[in-house]
């Protein structure tokens, strides 16, 4: 491995969260060297994010065969960590065009051992669709919503759910929505209080703030 790389092979331990790599603007050796090393059943289950189809291509065959790569959200591993008995992430999207979020957010739970439920396109042009969803996203422990444009699904979301709401506005959209500003500063400003709100089109980020609420509350049923 290249000398410029320091694994924080033992986040896992301090935080309950394992390292993970994002491959966006690595060189192509050094992201080699990490994939061949996470290959081994000897190392710890490590997430690969950001990691596009075209540099995938790239890898050689023997190497991609070892890893379970996901393109649609640009993830990949060997293996997962350990499944969880409990806890439900609801994953709501706006758009189907936010599925490159809603899928990095999805798999990531899915890498550290979460169940999902997805529950895609249901964006406040069609209220009708929010509300037929709405009780099977309720049962999930902690919800995340993926929206762009004007992210109004998020506050909609704040305002029917009792559980831990977080929002990630996404880069979808036309001119002024300016790449994903224009939904952040809309969650930002969200009148449903108690929304926390990610950075723009950072599912990554949104999973693993979910994954320390399902961690907590695993915690808490195993002492009832």
């Amino acid at each position: 491995m290249p000398d410029n790389i320091r694994f924080d092979i033992d986040r896992d331990v301090r935080i309950g969260l394992p390292e993970a790599v994002f491959c966006e603007g690595k060189s192509h050796d050094a992201l080699l060297s990490l994939l061949k090393r996470f290959a081994s059943d000897d190392e710890k289950p490590i997430l690969f994010t950001r990691l596009s189809e075209s540099v995938w291509a790239r890898v050689p065959e023997d190497l991609r065969a070892a890893y379970d790569y996901d393109p649609l959200s640009r993830t990949a591993w060997h293996r997962t960590c350990p499944r969880h008995e409990t806890g439900l992430a609801s994953i709501v999207s706006a758009g189907t065009a936010d599925a490159f979020v809603t899928h990095e957010v999805a798999r990531t739970l899915e890498y550290l051992g979460w169940t999902v439920h997805l529950f895609e396109d249901c964006g406040v042009a069609g209220l009708w669709r929010i509300q037929a969803a709405r009780d099977d996203i309720n049962k999930g422990d902690v919800v995340v919503v993926c929206a762009g444009l004007d992210a109004a699904l998020a506050s909609v979301m704040g305002g029917l759910t009792s559980k831990p709401v977080f929002a990630v506005p996404t880069s979808v959209g036309y001119g002024i929505a300016e790449g994903g500003r224009a939904a952040l500063s809309s969650c930002l400003a969200s009148c449903a209080p108690g929304v926390a709100v990610m950075n723009i089109d950072n599912g990554y980020g949104a999973a693993c703030a979910a994954g320390r609420v399902l961690t907590l509350l695993e915690s808490v049923r195993a002492t009832r």
